[in-house]
């Protein structure tokens, strides 16, 4: 079977220069056939649930200590610290600037903590607390040594991931 093609139409597969549709030349409108041959049944394997589920997601890879902060909130914390390149140079805008970014820190912050992480309130506020100061502080904390040692204790890293390999 040859095909015929017009160098003057760039899309002969899909309709021909005249207007017309190519489907019924390609068989697009006929249904696919079915063989006759019967179904076959597959084995399906059952695993129970793991029981330490909730303990694995919230330790590293590897059976190590777990994370104490959420990724989410190390993630707050970098994008509300982020913010600190435009008020550096402003510093009348600081006495808004610093308590705003404290609360954009605090409250989402000790949210994810107590209930994502399923902190006690106590280790929650801690938290909190601790990340909006950083966050408050009038200069960007991401971007030194101390914040990156800081994203990388709170595991930001786990949400990229890394591609485990299927076995």
């Amino acid at each position: 079977m040859t095909a015929l093609i017009n160098p003057l139409c760039q899309f002969e597969f899909f309709t021909t220069c005249e207007g017309r549709s190519n489907r019924a030349r390609y068989g697009v409108n006929v249904p696919p056939k079915i063989g006759d041959e019967p179904a076959k049944t597959v084995p399906v394997e059952v695993l129970p649930p793991e029981p330490a589920l909730a303990a694995s997601a919230s330790s590293k890879a590897g059976g190590g200590p777990p994370i104490p902060i959420h990724a989410l909130s190390a993630l707050i914390l970098a994008a509300v610290d982020s913010l600190w390149a435009i008020f550096l140079w402003e510093p009348p805008v600081w006495i808004v600037a610093i308590p705003a970014c404290f609360l954009a820190v605090f409250l989402p912050v000790y949210l994810i903590q107590r209930h994502l992480k399923n902190d006690t309130k106590g280790r929650a506020l801690t938290f909190a607390t601790l990340l909006a100061v950083l966050a408050a502080l009038p200069t960007p904390i991401t971007g030194t040594l101390v914040g990156s040692g800081l994203l990388a204790w709170t595991g930001l890293g786990k949400l990229f991931g890394k591609s485990t390999p299927r076995s």
